[in-house]
């Protein structure tokens, strides 16, 4: 008896509402051979160069242009269609071995000729090394470094020193800290939304009115139903990937220029470590829609004629849904000092840098110390000058300077923990 759906036979969108359609499985695009790079001089590794843009021999320094086709935010994007993901092709496009860290649970893709035994998110060298999966969705465009490690030594020694806070030999790390060139997987996502919100918005007025014989003002909110719609097209809404990266940092680090994106070849792996999504595409896509929906709602509500507003509702269409699968740029670099490890990333193309940086409390606690002493010793001196008779008149302008230099001083502690708190955030 004849089984359905036949086999090679997937569901695809029907035009009539119950109706389920299915249309022959499309083929898979042909996987590219597993490629291995090699110098055509002296047959040693040849490695990505961030510095100039193609690969280079780690032996005899024979340097390799690239076909760059820079492809830009008019990368092909793609349907949330079965077909679409059933044709997508899989694996790295090379032969690649995985890093598996038993102390944070990273896993990291590096070239198979790379010794490194050590996980780049932790410092950790607790590492299991096993063949990397070619079951994963291949990317389609990556955006390729631009910044070496000479640029990362240098933007972390000028972070270093930006911030009286921090301990004074603390710029030794940021000479000799070993930066880990990495391409950390992302999703874009784009889709347009179609929102209609209603609410009650106050209206206030003065209205006067008679109390006791006495005429008086007073405030009156008036609460008035609104609504309205709101059409906005979200382009390249960007979705980490990774478990492994710290969102706090990413958040300070992001930025990146989809401008540059190239469409993906094996060669921009070459002597790099790379990371495959452990966000899968649905998770992503309910993470890329709930940020949509929130900037939407936020659009909805510079509607109203007023910003206070209750009973708020909203309802949301998307329509015109695409995704794309890319690999961007970053360097990572994790440091020790005391009996904490802090990390550090920069971002590949923009140089941009977030981190984490241990405080000297000590310093802290003298400097916000010293903040108060004006303060107190024009305190002070208005108590002198007010219990002297012929100095009175004087004590009170003192004593009123005193009391802003103290708020004065209070505000600066106030705004020195609170950065110290923050600088090793994660």
């Amino acid at each position: 008896m004849m089984t359905f759906p036949p086999d090679n036979y997937v569901l695809t969108e029907s035009a009539v509402s119950g109706i389920e359609v299915y249309m022959p499985r499309p083929p898979k695009e042909m996987q590219q051979e597993v490629v291995e790079f090699h110098c055509p001089q002296c047959d040693a590794t040849t490695a990505y160069s961030a510095e100039n843009g193609g690969l280079t021999c780690t032996h005899c320094g024979h340097y390799e242009a690239p076909v760059q086709e820079v492809v830009g935010k008019a990368a092909v994007e793609f349907e949330f269609t079965v077909e679409t993901i059933e044709r997508a092709a899989h694996g790295w496009g090379i032969e690649r071995k995985e890093l598996s860290c038993n102390r944070c649970a990273s896993h990291i893709t590096l070239s198979t000729d790379m010794l490194t035994h050590t996980c780049p998110f932790c410092g950790s060298n607790q590492v299991v090394q096993v063949k990397a999966a070619q079951d994963v969705l291949r990317p389609r465009f990556l955006v390729p470094f631009k910044m070496t490690e000479d640029d990362c030594r240098r933007i972390t020694a000028n972070w270093l020193q930006n911030s009286w806070m921090l301990p004074k030999d603390l710029q030794q790390l940021a000479r000799t800290a070993e930066f880990t060139p990495i391409y950390i997987p992302f999703w874009t996502f784009d889709a347009h939304a179609s929102a209609y919100w209603r609410a009650e918005v106050a209206h206030t007025k003065q209205k006067t009115v008679w109390s006791g014989g006495r005429r008086t003002t007073k405030t009156v909110t008036e609460w008035r139903w609104e609504s309205g719609n709101v059409e906005q097209f979200h382009d390249d809404l960007l979705v980490n990937g990774s478990n492994q990266i710290s969102k706090v940092l990413l958040r300070q680090m992001r930025g990146y220029d989809l401008q540059e994106l190239v469409p993906y070849d094996a060669s921009y792996l070459a002597g790099m470590q790379a990371q495959a999504y452990d966000i899968g595409l649905e998770e992503a896509w309910e993470l890329g829609r709930d940020a949509m929906r929130q900037r939407t709602k936020a659009a909805c509500r510079t509607q109203a004629t007023s910003q206070r507003m209750r009973n708020f509702s909203m309802s949301l269409d998307f329509s015109k849904e695409t995704w794309r699968y890319i690999l961007l740029p970053l360097y990572l670099a994790t440091y020790a000092y005391g009996n904490e490890r802090f990390q550090v990333m920069i971002n590949g193309q923009s140089g941009k840098i977030a981190g984490q940086r241990p405080v000297d409390w000590r310093k802290v606690i003298g400097v916000t110390a010293v903040s108060m002493l004006p303060a107190i010793l024009l305190g002070l001196l208005s108590l002198y000058l007010s219990n002297n008779v012929a100095t009175a008149d004087v004590g009170v302008p003192v004593g009123f300077v005193a009391v802003l230099a103290l708020i004065g001083a209070l505000v600066f502690i106030i705004r020195a923990v609170q950065t110290a708190l923050q600088m090793d955030d994660a």
